[in-house]
């Protein structure tokens, strides 16, 4: 896998049902990259924190490959990486193949895998139209949340190399899936609330789901 572009953003405000509200969801490709640190993005703006940031979601990363089915279904935006809200657009990314727990070498930082995005109502605004939300989830095209084990920086063109991998726990395509559709086996569930290193927030939000 390899870095296609590091992105940050400023604080923006939208206008959402007559409220004004801000978000950081609008971010850019910086072409010398990005610092981790265990919580952010160093200068990226990260508006509310109960959502965004912290050690089980310091930065997230998006596959630059699935550009390509969003872009004929939203022709009419200003496509750029960044899209999406991630820090880093990585090339050869996929849900399928990744495990909670996995650790990666990016740049000088070495990260662990914590949880799939679940996206909010900004995303929704962002692209225009709230609808892509369902689109969102009815794809495994999530990205990945990481935790920061080792702070570095990460430019453009940087590898992503897997360090350590944990097959025995369940993959973002499965816990992503398991957080919004109606079907679940409860031998996935019970492997993905036995997985510790998945975040806690997903977690409480399948057991809901159980009752």
């Amino acid at each position: 896998m390899r870095v296609i572009a590091t992105n940050i953003g400023e604080v923006t405000e939208i206008d959402y049902r007559g409220k004004k509200v801000k978000t950081g969801i609008y971010k850019y490709p910086v072409a010398d990259g990005i610092f981790l640190g265990t919580e952010d993005v160093k200068n990226d703006h990260v508006v509310d924190r109960r959502f965004h940031g912290g050690v089980d979601k310091a930065c997230y990363l998006y596959s630059a490959d699935f550009y390509d089915f969003w872009k004929p279904l939203y022709p009419d935006l200003n496509w750029s990486y960044g899209m999406f809200g991630e820090n880093i657009t990585i090339e050869g990314l996929n849900e399928k193949e990744i495990y909670i727990g996995n650790q990666y070498q990016i740049g000088e930082a070495i990260v662990e895998v914590s949880q799939p995005r679940q996206p909010c109502f900004k995303f929704g605004h962002k692209m225009g139209d709230p609808g892509i939300l369902k689109q969102f989830i009815n794809t495994t095209f999530s990205g990945i949340y990481v935790r920061v084990l080792k702070k570095g920086l990460v430019k453009p063109e940087d590898k992503m190399e897997l360090l350590v991998e944990k097959k025995s726990n369940p993959t973002i395509a499965e816990v992503f899936y398991c957080l919004y559709q109606p079907e679940l086996k409860r031998s996935v569930l019970d492997k993905i609330l036995a997985c510790d290193e998945l975040a806690e927030s997903p977690k409480k939000e399948i057991q809901k789901r159980l009752g």
